[in-house]
């Protein structure tokens, strides 16, 4: 029996995926992805639009694989297996310390930074997945689906009053303020860290306002929190 612990990188039998990075505003290097958290149901607008109450007794959270990642201003093709691809725009969050179990005071000091970001969904497989009482998985994690801007560094921005909003082809669908976020971000870097070990290279997608919809080839989105970097997609054709 081989002795896994013996192998050698030049061993693997194909090679090995590398992790995506995202640039940071004002640096040289990259921030390197290690995780990606994303809390659902965290503006009270959006939660009636989707038909469910707000939990408020605890946040709550579905995972994107870090492969998912694309950077903005990609052309990604209309996935396969919906009919009803969706934009969700959000606040990003970069961590960059280790955070386990802080409290919410503390939770601060483990924010690397900040960026605007797209949860893309296959919505029609989402709430069927939903309706079921089945993971989320087909309708959230899949290829290209969480798009990111340049994270810009903590030193540069707080969370507070900004407008975050969405635009399709330059009509507004989504506004609201980072205030009207059920849970903030140093309470759910708090919670999050009850349950996982947080480091750097986790990203936060904190939920998005009301104002969801669909998007068809040819559709160009563009998102926006003020003092951010903004994040572009264009949709392409199936592939």
């Amino acid at each position: 029996m081989t002795d896994l612990a013996t192998l050698e990188p030049s061993a693997l039998i194909f090679p090995r995926t590398e992790l995506p990075s995202v640039p940071v505003r004002g640096q040289r290097g990259a921030y390197p992805v290690h995780r990606i958290f994303c809390v659902g149901r965290n503006y009270a607008d959006h939660a009636k639009e989707m038909g469910v109450e707000v939990d408020r007794e605890a946040p709550f959270y579905f995972t994107k694989s870090p492969l998912t990642l694309v950077q903005t201003g990609a052309t990604v093709p209309y996935p396969p297996g919906t009919g009803n691809y969706h934009y969700e725009m959000e606040l990003v969050v970069a961590i960059g310390a280790p955070a386990y179990q802080v409290s919410v005071e503390e939770a601060p000091k483990a924010v690397f930074g900040f960026a605007t970001g797209l949860d893309m969904t296959r919505r029609d497989l989402q709430l069927d997945a939903r309706a079921k009482q089945r993971p989320w998985d087909f309708g959230k994690d899949f290829e290209q689906s969480a798009v990111i801007a340049p994270i810009t560094p903590a030193a540069g921005f707080s969370p507070g009053e900004q407008i975050i909003r969405l635009t399709v082809n330059g009509a507004e669908k989504q506004n609201a303020r980072l205030t009207d976020l059920i849970w903030s971000v140093p309470e759910l870097v708090s919670h999050l860290s009850r349950y996982y070990h947080l480091a750097p290279g986790d990203l936060i997608y904190t939920g998005t306002p009301a104002g969801v919809g669909p998007v068809v080839a040819g559709d160009v989105i563009i998102g926006t929190v003020e003092g951010l970097a903004p994040v572009e997609l264009t949709i392409g054709a199936a592939a």
